[in-house]
């Protein structure tokens, strides 16, 4: 009998157009952590969708549990051989209980009704598998974070005994406290015997639980080894096909003038007399735990949420921020935390989400496009973000992670913003598409423009920014210089909770 629990050779699959996969192998262990890595589009998804019968390869040979696939693995067949997948974006009926989505499409049924009482039993004792004692199994799940939301997802594919679980980016949403229980989880896995294919493009985070690597670039395997056999600058440079030697690039720029003054602002229970500056040549960011505040100030800046009180001063000017159409206007832009909900019309061309928010610059006085207008807008977007794509008329939510984040900078870059806010920037993006971001990010200090950015990756943070704001509970609890700071001290300053403890 074969070592590996899983073996696909020689798997090539193509779209229209595209060969998404040409000739990759995938070999994992039973109670083994692979991390599967490359970056976006380097083919690992459809991959994974192979071996959990979403895709059907058109050449390749597959083996599971000695299981030699031949023709086509629909996904009832994978879950019956035991493959589950975890994807990133998580498929929960939000209004459904705990116990109805962990039995959806294979409810138990006594006497013509729903056996509610043995799916809860049986929900709870496959939580309680996992660790998590805690949780009724009559919760709504749509009232759980996501970190919780996640466990409900692992405990279902526990349910149809899952032997090959696939985790696609399963802490690009969660905090560092719903991170460490979740690799908790993954490693009492491993002890079940339980094999786990990771894909994360944070890479910082793979020495905690995994054993092995498996490195894809453009659609083909490049190599694959235990995870202790590989530096990370190794890794890196295997899945870019270049080496790396700057992972975040700040470039030095004389601090000019004072542009965006904020004063005591206040909104709702997370922005809680809230004050700082941002000047001309420099990335001012924004650390703290999750639920500090950050990203409701930042809202606030940009006028989805109302601010109570305070004072929002650009360039000398107090401003009275009414909505996001008042803040664009003023020259306050925001590419929000979930691009794809808030940032982006994903099922528009980009051309369309380009010229949106930018109708005021495009139309003449009748309201008419002026397409010369719309074509020299995307094309100044196009060449000077370097985006790739094979025209304006696609759609948006076709391009990678980092291309969909160059769109929602380049709509904005087309009304000579002063003030651009990047929200977790380079969530679920590639190593070389987030520092292509961080350039991005250099040119717009050099260019004069503030740069605000919040992250809840530490590294991030403290590599990219030249002034670092911390808050906890809603407040400014300190500032620091990154260069002259450690991860202690900003930690230390975004728990301190004090008398603002809720």
């Amino acid at each position: 009998m074969s070592e590996y629990v899983v073996s696909m050779e020689n798997i090539s699959k193509s779209f229209p157009g595209v060969k998404a996969l040409d000739g990759v192998q995938l070999h994992l262990r039973a109670g083994e952590v692979m991390a599967l890595l490359g970056e976006n589009g380097a083919g690992k998804s459809t991959l994974m969708k192979i071996l959990s019968g979403v895709y059907t390869r058109d050449s390749g040979t597959m083996e599971i549990f000695g299981h030699n696939i031949e023709g086509d693995l629909n996904t009832k067949q994978a879950q019956e051989l035991g493959v589950a997948i975890i994807h990133q974006e998580l498929n929960m009926c939000q209004h459904l209980t705990v116990a109805n989505n962990m039995f959806l499409g294979r409810e138990l049924v006594k006497g013509g009704r729903l056996d509610n009482q043995e799916m809860n039993r049986q929900a709870v004792e496959q939580l309680s598998r996992l660790g998590i004692t805690d949780l009724d199994p009559e919760t709504i799940v749509g009232t759980l974070p996501v970190g919780r939301q996640q466990m409900v997802e692992i405990a279902k594919a526990l349910l149809i005994n899952a032997k090959v679980l696939i985790m696609d980016e399963p802490s690009s949403s969660l905090s560092n406290k719903e991170i460490t229980a979740m690799f908790n989880i993954v490693n009492k896995l491993k002890k079940d015997g339980i094999a786990i294919v990771y894909i994360s493009h944070r890479l910082q985070e793979l020495h905690h639980i995994v054993d092995s690597v498996t490195i894809m670039r453009d659609g083909h395997y490049i190599t694959e080894g235990k995870f202790t056999d590989f530096t990370m600058d190794q890794i890196i440079a295997n899945m870019v096909g270049r080496e790396i030697t700057n992972q975040f690039p700040r470039d030095t720029v004389p601090r000019g003038k004072k542009i965006l003054e904020v004063r005591n602002l206040n909104a709702g229970r997370m922005v809680r007399d809230v004050s700082f500056d941002v000047y001309e040549g420099e990335v001012l960011g924004f650390s703290g735990l999750v639920g500090a505040g950050r990203t409701e100030t930042m809202r606030v800046l940009f006028g989805a949420d109302p601010a109570e009180s305070g004072e929002i001063i650009l360039d000398g000017k107090s401003l009275v921020i009414k909505d996001p159409g008042t803040a664009i206007r003023d020259g306050i832009v925001l590419a929000p935390e979930d691009r794809k909900k808030e940032g982006l019309c994903t099922k528009l061309s980009i051309r369309d989400n380009i010229a949106l928010p930018n109708l005021d610059l495009i139309c003449d006085a009748t309201g008419t496009i002026r397409k010369k207008v719309e074509d020299e807008m995307i094309e100044r977007g196009k060449s000077s973000l370097t985006i790739k794509m094979a025209g304006p008329e696609i759609q948006a939510g076709s391009l990678s992670g980092g291309n969909q984040q160059k769109i929602v900078v380049a709509k904005w870059l087309a009304r000579n913003s002063r003030v651009v806010i990047f929200d977790e920037p380079t969530r679920g993006i590639d190593v070389a598409a987030k520092v292509e971001i961080y350039q991005i990010i250099n040119d717009l200090k050099k260019r004069g423009i503030g740069v605000i950015i919040v992250s809840s990756e530490m590294p991030e943070v403290m590599g990219i920014s030249d002034r670092i704001v911390v808050m906890c509970n809603g407040k400014v609890t300190g500032e620091v210089d990154p260069r002259h700071t450690t991860e202690e001290e900003i930690m230390t300053y975004a728990t301190q909770f004090g008398d603002n403890a809720a």
